[in-house]
C-alpha cells in the first residue's frame, strides 16, 4: 500500500519512501488504541502536504510582515470562521503548533510571572502543561493542584472522579488567578459549570483544556465549555480527527491578548499548510456523520472497557464516559507494570501507552496502568463487537506474555482483524 497519495513527489528519496511505507504498513496491520491519536482523512493529508508549506506568513490575516499573503490570508480566515461556527465561539486562533503552545499562550495572556494557577494533578490525570515540575509552566507560574476522590469498593460510586470539594477548598485557600480544567488521562465527563462557579466565587479566570474531548464536544456527546470558560484550548489531532496542531477559542474581549501571546509572544510564522488541514477537519466535524462518529467513539470505549474488565483488569473510576479507558493492572497481576504491558501488547499488534493511575506507587516511566482509546479504530469502522474482541485479546496477551507463541497468535489474529478495516482503502490500489 502506498504511504500517501503524494509518493510520486518523493521518489528521489527512496529511504524516506521506504520508512513511510513501513509506517503505513504498521498502521494498517495493528490496532491503534492510543487515546491521543486518530486517522485523518486523505483530504486533511492533502492540505497538510500542499504547496501552502512554502509560504511564510508571520502575523495574522490582513496584518502580515511579508508580502504575497493574499491566498494564505483566505486560508487562515476560512479556518477561523469554520472553527468559530463549529463551536459557537466569538474568536478563534488556529496558529498554535501544538496544544502545549496553546496553553502557554493563555498563561502568557492572562497571567503575570509568579501568579498562582489551580489545575489537575499530573498523577491524577492532568497534563504536563498544567504545572508539572518537568514543564516550563511550573518554572514561570505557581501551580497548585487538585485531584480525584479516593477509589471505593462500591460499584455504584467507585470514586476516582474530580473532587470538586477539593477544587473549591484549594481555590479559597490559594486564591488562584486562573483555574484550569481538562486532563490527559481521565475517562469521565468534565462538567465545566462547577469550575465556572468556583472561579466566579473567587474572581478567577477559567480555562478549559479540551485537548482530548474536542471532537466529542463538536459531536455533541460531551458538554461544551465554550461560553462557560473564558478560554478553551485544544489539539486538533485527537478526537477532532484533524492534523497535528492546536487552537484557542475565546471571547472577543480576550482576542487581542490571546493573539499577541501566540504571535509574537511564542511563535513565528504559522504553518499555513497545517492550518489548511485544520480548516478541512473543521468542515468535516460540522457534518451530521461526525455526530454519529462521536457517539460511536463513546459506545466503543464502553464496550472496550467492559471487555477489559471481564479479563480481571480494574478500571479507574469504574468505567468511561468518553473515548478513554484507564486500566489499573495491579489487581490483574501485581508484578505486571504498565511498561511491560505496553511492550508486549505492541509485539502483539495492539498499540497503547503505559499511564500512571491515581496515587500510582510506580514512576511515570514504569507505571501501574495502561491508557486505551477508541477514537482511531472507530474511524476505520470498528464497532462494539470488534472492541469486545480486542479486549479479550488484551487479556490473552497479558496472561500469556511470557509465551511468545501466545503473543504471535494474537498478532496473527490482530492482523486478520485489521485486514477488514483498512484506514485508507481508497489508497490501497493506488
Amino acid at each position: 500500500m502506498p504511504a500517501s497519495p503524494f509518493d510520486r513527489w518523493i521518489t528521489e528519496d527512496p529511504e524516506v519512501l521506504a520508512l513511510m511505507g513501513a509506517e503505513a504498513e504498521r498502521q494498517a496491520t495493528t490496532v491503534q488504541l492510543i487515546a491521543s491519536e486518530n486517522f485523518t482523512s486523505t483530504a486533511v493529508m492533502a492540505a497538510t502536504g500542499s504547496v501552502l508549506t512554502n509560504k511564510y506568513a508571520e502575523g495574522y490575516p490582513g496584518r502580515r510582515y511579508y508580502g504575497g499573503n493574499q491566498v494564505v490570508d483566505q486560508v487562515e480566515d476560512l479556518a477561523r470562521d469554520r472553527l468559530k461556527a463549529l463551536f459557537g465561539a466569538e474568536h478563534a486562533n488556529v496558529q498554535p503548533h501544538a496544544g502545549s503552545n496553546a496553553n502557554l499562550a493563555v498563561y502568557q495572556a492572562l497571567l503575570d510571572p509568579g501568579d498562582t494557577v489551580l489545575a489537575m494533578r499530573l498523577d491524577h490525570g492532568g497534563h504536563l502543561t498544567h504545572g508539572s515540575p518537568a514543564s516550563i509552566t511550573s518554572k514561570v507560574w505557581n501551580f497548585v493542584s487538585y485531584g480525584v476522590t479516593p477509589a471505593t469498593d462500591d460499584p455504584d460510586n467507585p470514586g476516582e472522579v474530580i473532587d470538586f470539594d477539593q477544587v473549591a477548598e484549594m481555590a479559597r485557600t490559594h486564591r488562584p488567578k486562573l483555574i484550569v480544567a481538562g486532563s490527559t488521562a481521565y475517562a469521565r465527563i468534565i462538567d465545566p459549570l462547577p469550575f465556572r462557579e468556583i472561579a466566579d466565587s473567587i474572581g478567577a479566570r477559567f480555562m478549559f483544556d479540551a485537548a482530548h474531548p474536542a471532537g466529542l464536544i463538536a459531536g455533541g456527546v460531551h458538554p461544551s465549555p465554550v461560553g462557560v470558560a473564558d478560554v478553551v484550548t485544544f489539539t486538533t489531532h485527537k478526537t477532532l480527527r484533524g492534523p497535528r496542531g492546536g487552537a484557542i477559542l475565546c471571547s472577543a474581549e480576550l482576542a487581542k491578548s490571546i493573539d499577541s501571546a501566540i504571535f509574537p509572544g511564542l511563535q513565528g510564522g504559522p504553518l499555513e499548510n497545517v492550518i489548511a488541514g485544520k480548516a478541512v477537519a473543521f468542515a468535516e466535524a460540522a457534518r451530521p456523520e461526525f455526530r454519529t462518529y462521536a457517539a460511536q467513539v463513546v459506545a466503543n470505549a464502553k464496550a472496550l472497557a467492559a471487555a477489559v474488565a471481564a479479563q480481571g483488569i480494574r478500571l479507574v473510576s469504574g468505567g468511561t464516559d468518553n473515548h478513554q479507558v484507564l486500566c489499573d493492572l495491579q489487581s490483574f497481576d501485581a508484578e505486571l507494570t504498565g511498561k511491560e504491558a505496553q511492550e508486549v501488547l505492541d509485539r502483539a499488534g495492539i498499540t497503547c501507552n503505559r499511564n500512571t493511575i491515581p496515587d500510582d506507587p510506580r514512576s511515570p516511566f514504569i507505571t501501574s496502568g495502561l491508557r486505551l482509546g477508541s477514537a482511531a479504530q472507530t474511524t476505520v469502522g470498528m464497532g462494539e463487537a470488534e472492541m469486545e474482541r480486542i479486549g479479550g485479546l488484551i487479556g490473552t496477551t497479558l496472561r500469556g506474555r511470557a509465551d511468545e507463541s501466545v503473543v504471535a497468535g494474537v498478532r496473527a489474529e490482530i492482523r486478520e482483524l485489521c485486514a477488514s478495516f483498512p484506514p485508507y482503502p481508497d489508497l490501497a490500489d493506488a
